[in-house]
């Protein structure tokens, strides 16, 4: 049987866990430019919207943790949540982005509706706690390297802020050397926390710098991986798209090309109706 998680309230129409269906997280690895983000949010919402799932707008102002660093990092804090306030405004989304650094969280919770902290940044306190007291859902990453019980001191640091508007999501664990692999169980052993359970399924099939000064992947396991976290009872998943993956200027080994989107989501949903039930 799956075990209920906390219905938690991302907006007044939007909301994730208890008895709530599928939640879509979605977007472009990183800001690439404006006429990206605004292709990739008005078809990802076109899908969602005839499909009848709930979908959030990811795409990071920076990506702080590239491999080399002569590589793509993005527009910027100040720019990128501008371009992010466009998108939100144009298209009525709700928006998520990654936050690095403490004295980041007030200006991205202006923006955003929830603040999400890297993996690799998931046991920093002082980020989590400012991210906490924003008020805002805050959506942490399972680091890489840690266990998935290792989680629940993560959840009392944002439960000591007052603030138990809590997602957390699995993004696979280290397993040797560039590589790494979703353990399934994971996703029972978080949910006893009680709060919702995301998954990231592109990053999960990531090489974490498989090709020397970036990372590779293997964007065929994507779709077993996330008919298997969904049949695992899950309350949302995480999916980074873009409309030629292999042009993308960040993660273009495992990015989903938005045409294969819906039927991915069909499948899916299928799948998260009969668990549920």
């Amino acid at each position: 049987m799956i075990k209920k998680t906390k219905e938690i309230n991302i907006s007044e129409k939007i909301k994730i866990g208890g008895d709530n269906n599928l939640l879509l997280i979605a977007g472009p690895c990183v800001i690439e430019s404006e006429e990206l983000v605004m292709e990739v949010a008005s078809r990802v919402k076109e899908i969602t919207s005839e499909l009848g799932i709930d979908f959030i707008f990811k795409a990071s102002f920076d990506k702080a943790n590239r491999s080399s660093i002569h590589s793509y990092r993005g527009p910027g804090l100040d720019e990128g949540l501008k371009i992010l306030k466009k998108v939100k405004e144009k298209h009525n989304l709700l928006i998520t982005t990654d936050i690095h650094e403490s004295s980041q969280a007030e200006k991205i919770a202006d923006v955003a509706d929830i603040i999400q902290v890297p993996a690799f940044l998931c046991r920093q306190t002082d980020l989590l706690v400012a991210a906490a007291n924003t008020g805002k859902v805050v959506n942490v990453k399972k680091g890489q390297f840690l266990a998935p019980w290792d989680m629940k001191n993560i959840v009392n640091k944002l439960i000591e802020t007052g603030n138990e508007r809590i997602i957390l999501t699995e993004r696979g664990s280290s397993f040797g050397y560039n590589n790494l692999v979703v353990d399934m169980r994971s996703f029972p052993i978080m949910r006893d926390y009680g709060y919702p359970i995301v998954f990231d399924a592109t990053h999960s099939v990531q090489k974490p710098g498989g090709k020397g000064e970036s990372s590779g992947g293997d964007r065929e396991f994507v779709y077993p991986l996330m008919r298997s976290a969904v049949a695992m009872g899950i309350d949302g998943i995480f999916a980074e798209v873009h409309p030629e993956p292999e042009k993308g200027k960040s993660d273009s080994s495992n990015m989903l090309p938005i045409s294969s989107l819906k039927e991915i989501l069909e499948t899916v949903l299928k799948i998260d109706e009969i668990i549920k039930k």
